[in-house]
C-alpha cells in the first residue's frame, strides 16, 4: 500500500475514508485492522490520544470506555458534544487496537503518524485547542519540549499551553494512582481545562 505523505488534492472526507481503509500494519495487529476517529475540517478541538482500547476496537466509536467517561467528565462535555466532529476531533497516535501486553495495552503502532498525521492535522484549520493525552502523544506533539516524565510534562502544562497543546495524563481507570498522588490536578488543572474547552467550543 502506497501512502502519500502530502496533503494536498481530494476531500478531506475522502481522506477519511482512505485512513479507514488502512491495512500498514495489519499483520502486527492481533485482532485485525479497524482505524478509529474522527475529525472534521470545522473540528475546534482535537484530541490526541494514543490508540483505541479493546472496546472501542469492537464498536468502532472512540473512547466508548471507562477512559472515555472520565474524559468527558474532565472536560465537561456530554456524549452529543464528545461525539460531534464538528467540535471535536479525535486522532489517536495510533488508529487501531495493538494488542495487549503484560502491562495492559501495547503502545500505538509506529507506523499511523508518519503515515497519516502529516496528511490530516494540517487539514484541522478551526482547531483552538490541541489535548494531548498520555505519553506517546505527547512524544509526538511536544517531542524535545516534553518533560522527563509524564508528571514532569503535565506539571508544566501552562508552559506548553503558551504553544497550544495541554498535556494530560490517560484517564485510564488504571492511572487512579497517579490521580491521588497528584491532587493538583483536578484541583487547578482541570477547572482550567473546562474553562478552556467551553472557550474552544464557542
Amino acid at each position: 500500500m502506497t501512502v502519500r505523505s502530502h496533503h494536498g488534492a481530494g476531500t478531506f472526507e475522502a481522506l477519511l475514508a482512505e485512513v479507514r481503509a488502512c491495512r500498514l500494519c495489519s499483520a502486527h495487529l492481533p485482532l485485525g485492522p479497524r482505524p478509529v476517529l474522527q475529525a472534521s475540517p470545522r473540528s475546534r478541538l482535537l484530541i490526541v490520544s494514543q490508540a483505541p482500547g479493546r472496546k472501542v476496537h469492537d464498536t468502532g466509536i472512540p473512547f466508548n470506555d471507562a477512559s472515555g467517561d472520565r474524559l468527558r467528565d474532565w472536560l465537561g462535555v456530554d456524549r452529543a458534544t464528545f461525539y460531534d466532529a464538528e467540535q471535536i476531533a479525535i486522532v489517536p497516535m495510533g488508529f487501531c487496537f495493538p494488542g495487549t501486553g503484560k502491562g495492559g495495552d501495547l503502545p500505538p503502532r509506529h507506523e499511523c503518524e508518519p503515515a497519516w498525521h502529516p496528511r490530516l492535522l494540517p487539514r484541522l484549520t478551526q482547531v483552538r485547542l490541541t489535548l494531548a493525552i498520555g505519553q506517546y502523544a505527547q512524544a509526538g506533539l511536544l517531542d524535545e519540549r516534553r518533560g522527563r516524565t509524564l508528571t514532569d510534562t503535565v506539571l508544566a502544562w501552562r508552559a506548553h499551553l503558551a504553544h497550544g497543546v495541554l498535556p494530560l495524563p490517560h484517564p485510564s481507570p488504571r492511572n487512579r494512582l497517579w490521580l491521588k498522588r497528584n491532587p493538583w490536578f483536578e484541583a487547578e488543572l482541570l477547572p482550567e481545562l473546562r474553562r478552556l474547552v467551553v472557550e474552544a467550543l464557542h
